[in-house]
């Protein structure tokens, strides 16, 4: 990932003021989502919308937000949300509901799914409760992470409130306190708090809003982490003991949570800067960067554009999503899509063309 220099990008924002005010995004707010079939995407990375595909009886299998979205060794998609009557809502790969499950996640927010050896677990970020809870894909809780004050890692009175976890090759849990203290904290298999690092701030190694974090194995001799600093429209790169390497600016993006998928990382967008360069409500779309980080294709948003190596500011363009808060992708390379604050709105799915 090259290195860039975070003050000085964002310093950029205002020299794209031009470059925003080429489209029209005013009619975003009040625009209906488009019909099944459009195809959206560029270059090679272009997908057919099937809005509907998710759909369930709401009044039997109700969704609030569809927070997060992970593949299973059985090709299951397993989603949370924060529904209390059906956190977890399972589906096979056509969108029919195969199982449901979860009743004590009023926050039901970051999903992670970790392959132990041929034994799957699942671990569940709730900032609502402030805690992460291991659990078998059954739903049974294995192991409960609560407030850091209990293993004097932060003051009784720092708001604890994770949105993502993140399982290194050793077992090492990390934990993303992306709506509260902004710290990655770091724990062993067993639970036991090991260390932490990052914190609030504009500086290089910190964070604004630490929503996602991930393991990037693309170079599989040194594996990384990649953390989300979703009001900085970057990724941020650090080594699995964290120690700072490198930003990666997508300017206009309020990423969520890095997905890799063979050596691509996807990741919805919750919100881009439309109106006035200010996060915009209702502005959400999909990116997709390749492995020397070049942004290759936006699907609803608008063509990735680089000048002189830079990349330049990236909106919505269609008024397909609304805030996409995660993404999975399967073996085929389709993509599923969470929204969160879309109307109660089942996952929708991109059919890779």
């Amino acid at each position: 990932m090259p290195e860039q220099h975070t003050r000085r990008d964002f310093a950029k924002l205002t020299a794209l003021t031009a470059a925003a005010i080429t489209f029209k995004p005013f009619y975003i707010l009040h625009a209906k989502p488009k019909v099944d079939g459009e195809v959206i995407g560029h270059g090679s990375y272009k997908y057919k919308v099937h809005q509907s595909w998710g759909n369930l009886d709401a009044a039997k299998f109700p969704v609030n937000n569809c927070h997060e979205m992970v593949q299973d060794s059985k090709g299951r998609l397993i989603m949370v949300g924060d529904e209390i009557k059906n956190n977890i809502l399972i589906y096979d790969r056509s969108g029919k509901l195969l199982e449901t499950w979860g009743h004590e996640f009023p926050g039901g927010h970051g999903l992670t799914l970790w392959n132990a050896n041929g034994e799957e677990f699942l671990f569940i970020s709730d900032p609502n409760i402030g805690k992460v809870f291991k659990t078998d894909l059954k739903g049974k809780i294995l192991l409960t992470i609560e407030h850091p004050s209990k293993v004097g890692a932060y003051k009784e009175a720092d708001p604890f409130k994770p949105t993502e976890t993140a399982i290194g090759p050793d077992g090492t849990i990390y934990v993303a306190d992306g709506y509260g203290s902004q710290w990655i904290l770091r724990y062993n298999q067993k639970g036991e708090f090991i260390d932490k690092f990052g914190g609030s701030g504009d500086g290089d190694a910190q964070f604004s809003t630490a929503h996602g974090i991930a393991i990037d194995y693309r170079d599989k001799a040194n594996p990384t982490l990649i953390v989300t600093s979703r009001a900085h429209n970057a990724f941020k790169k650090f080594t699995l003991d964290g120690k700072y390497l490198s930003t990666l600016f997508l300017p206009g993006a309020f990423v969520c949570r890095p997905v890799f998928h063979g050596d691509t990382l996807f990741a919805g967008v919750c919100w881009s800067r439309l109106r006035y360069l200010n996060q915009t409500p209702n502005s959400g779309f999909v990116t997709i960067i390749d492995k020397s980080n070049k942004v290759i294709s936006n699907p609803g948003g608008t063509k990735p554009v680089y000048q002189n190596g830079e990349l330049q500011l990236m909106l919505q363009e269609k008024p397909i999503f609304m805030h996409c808060h995660d993404v999975c992708v399967d073996n085929d390379e389709n993509i599923y899509v969470c929204q969160w604050n879309a109307k109660k709105t089942y996952p929708v799915k991109l059919e890779r063309v």
